[in-house]
């Protein structure tokens, strides 16, 4: 896929809260700082559409790999395929907050791996689109979101979704247990198909904390 440097990844943040307090503010700025001048960030990502190898039902068949995801099934179009999305920001990051708190600064690892996180729903972003753009140049739409371990999806399609995305072309493998590494990556995958409707769940539906999570609120406020 094609490079995205850190700098564009950076103008993709979201601004900070209003509300942010000044300690705050310092230490994403320092923290900023750091993953500009240190290259703490390589951003990558992978996001490919995988033709069904078999009619689609609760069991999906794609690319050599079965997933068991009925979520994905449209109410009515037609599904054709999977998209899959692998995306991660490189090891340097995660090795700069454990290098923090091990010499017991653990409010600079604390903004480190706050930055991170949010860089890595940045690039998410930026990934699920190009999945679209390519859905829409073959005509197709592209509906559904559902990350491993996600009700719908279990924890252990982590390497499946991960095999299906390519996402060891980029440095990205998963632990037995459906740990992804480098840390900062996260998986996705999507039904991609004919006149697909817009899905009437959120992967963020099912979670208790969902009222009081940033990550949720700004699910709800991007046009699907």
């Amino acid at each position: 896929m094609p490079a995205l440097s850190c700098a564009s990844l950076l103008r993709q943040l979201p601004p900070p809260a209003p509300d942010e307090r000044p300690g705050a503010q310092r230490r994403r700025a320092a923290a900023l700082a750091e993953v500009c001048a240190e290259a703490l960030v390589e951003p990558a990502w992978r996001a490919r559409i995988v033709a069904l190898d078999a009619p689609p039902e609760a069991i999906l068949r794609a690319g050599g790999q079965c997933l068991h995801a009925p979520r994905l099934l449209p109410a009515s179009g037609r599904l054709t395929a999977l998209g899959a999305v692998a995306c991660t920001l490189g090891p340097r990051l995660e090795e700069r907050v454990r290098a923090h708190f091990a010499a017991r600064r653990p409010a600079a690892a604390l903004a480190l791996d706050e930055l991170g996180t949010a860089l890595l729903l940045a690039l998410v972003r930026h990934a699920q689109d190009r999945l679209v753009a390519q859905a829409a140049r073959r005509g197709l739409s592209v509906a559904g979101e559902l990350a491993a371990g996600d009700p719908g999806l279990a924890l252990d399609a982590q390497a499946t979704v991960l095999e299906l995305a390519d996402g060891a072309a980029i440095g990205m493998r998963a632990s037995a247990a459906g740990a992804l590494h480098p840390l900062k990556s996260c998986t996705s995958v999507h039904g991609v198909g004919i006149a697909l409707p817009a899905t009437a769940w959120s992967r963020c539906d099912a979670c208790p904390s969902a009222p009081r999570c940033t990550i949720a609120r700004r699910r709800k406020e991007i046009p699907a």
